[in-house]
């Protein structure tokens, strides 16, 4: 099995101050399960002494400003600006308004220019121009035009950029570590599992889906994912959701309640980008199919039904898993006569920890049935009702199979009389009976419950 180690440290949590001896760019990213992320950007940059201005282009188009830190040797921070104006046409024009630029128009007949100075009187929904005595508006139907503008207006940025104005004690290159958090990133993760009945093993592949709509592209990034939401102002945290049951053991991966999974190398996560990386891929789990159904109360139905379909494994070494598992959605696949792969299902797990037990939903069995009948049920007497249930298990298949039935429902005061198989009483209400059915024949599996509490007899 290769498996993708998942070294946990909340390290990217905390602020930190880089080495003057670092010289090389270092990205960091943290990211959680309700779009949004921690960045850490650590630039090598030239500071001047005294107050002076540091910019930090391609920064998040989402961030969250005013949670912006920056931590460098001697340096102070005075204020600090996020300018998200884009450079674009559209906003050289709207900058432009009340001020001059030249109109250059072609002839498309002799390729003749010819300039006029003009004033943009607005630029809602179209340009108006003043030039000379006339009022015109600025044509966009396709021919030659062009607009001259002096200067780029202030703070219209290629990127978005955040500048900050601190106030250093000495003069010289030294590494800065900006940290903010920003919206518009997400992860999922996605498995595909191919069982072999026949070998009782499951392939699992698993993939972390990362989806980038900040704005900016962040390369070669060290990628930690933390499953949880912490709570935000205005925000209800959605927390995390353990699967299965079995041990209770944390990992080092685990920290304030979170459990993080850390990316085996540094990736780029790009623009507008939706990548895949893959983190599981074990071959050889053991896993095994079963059959379950559960019934709550007493009726009879005219057709069978069939059971549920389920694979159960555990998230254990042993097993040939182990590790912590992201919460996501299992795909599933299963070998048909001829060796092809056929989808057969899918289920959700939550985040599971090692050790714990992972059950999968697959779907509804249609060789492997089960009826019930109210065979007889007798009006209450004496505050007491009698029903006797028989339910008949159909099994089509070429190998015997087991049912795991349940029965839920009864009165709290009840006998279940003469069951025809022993059950495990798993409630107060509840019970449970391991039914074999044999290869291509039927099981019955009959009782008698009496529910209520027998009323004394009236004192003479």
């Amino acid at each position: 099995m290769r498996l993708a180690t998942f070294a946990a440290t909340a390290a990217l949590l905390v602020a930190t101050t880089a080495s003057a001896q670092q010289a090389t760019p270092q990205l960091s990213m943290t990211i959680y399960n309700n779009d949004i992320a921690l960045v850490e950007d650590v630039r090598t940059v030239q500071i001047g002494s005294g107050r002076t201005r540091l910019e930090f282009p391609n920064v998040s188009g989402r961030i969250q400003p005013e949670t912006a830190a920056l931590k460098a040797d001697g340096v102070s921070i005075v204020e600090q600006n996020f300018d998200f104006d884009l450079l674009t046409p559209v906003k050289m024009m709207e900058k432009a308004v009340g001020s001059r630029v030249r109109i250059v128009r072609t002839n498309p007949a002799t390729g003749r220019e010819t300039v006029e100075t003009a004033e943009v009187l607005s630029a809602n929904q179209g340009v108006v121009l003043r030039i000379g005595d006339r009022i015109e508006v600025l044509r966009d139907d396709g021919l030659p035009v062009r607009v001259l503008f002096d200067r780029i207006p202030e703070n219209l940025r290629a990127k978005p950029t955040l500048s900050i104005t601190v106030d250093s004690q000495r003069a010289g290159a030294r590494p800065a570590a900006l940290r903010y958090l920003t919206n518009g990133i997400g992860w999922s993760a996605d498995y595909v599992g191919v069982f072999d009945e026949r070998a009782g093993t499951l392939a699992m592949q698993g993939w972390v889906t990362l989806t980038n709509r900040t704005g900016a592209s962040y390369a070669n990034a060290r990628t930690q994912l933390v499953a949880g939401a912490p709570g935000q102002t205005g925000r209800r945290p959605t927390g995390v959701r353990r699967a299965g049951t079995g041990g209770a053991a944390t990992d080092a991966s685990s920290f304030a309640d979170y459990h993080i999974y850390t990316l085996p190398e540094p990736t780029t996560i790009a623009e507008n980008q939706t990548k895949q990386v893959s983190f599981l891929d074990a071959p050889n789990a053991r896993a095994a199919k079963r059959y379950e159904t559960a019934f709550s109360g007493f009726n009879t139905q005219r057709f069978p039904a069939g059971a549920n379909v389920r694979l159960s494994l555990r998230n254990a070494q042993a097993s040939g898993l182990g590790a912590p598992l992201p919460e996501g959605t299992v795909r599933l696949y299963a070998k048909d006569s001829a060796g092809r792969a056929q989808f057969i299902g899918e289920d959700n797990i939550g985040h599971t920890s090692e050790g714990s037990d992972i059950v999968l939903n697959v779907g509804t069995a249609f060789d492997v049935t089960v009826q019930s009948t109210v065979v007889r049920r007798e009006a209450p007497v004496d505050g007491v009702t009698v029903t006797e249930m028989r339910y008949v298990f159909r099994n089509a298949r070429n190998e015997a199979v087991t049912v795991n039935f349940e029965q839920s429902g009864l009165n709290g005061d009840h006998e279940l009389q003469r069951p025809s198989l022993e059950p495990s009483k798993l409630d107060a209400t509840t019970y449970a009976w391991a039914v074999p059915v044999p290869a291509r024949g039927e099981a019955q599996l009959t009782f008698v419950a009496r529910e209520g509490k027998r009323r004394e007899p009236p004192r003479q």
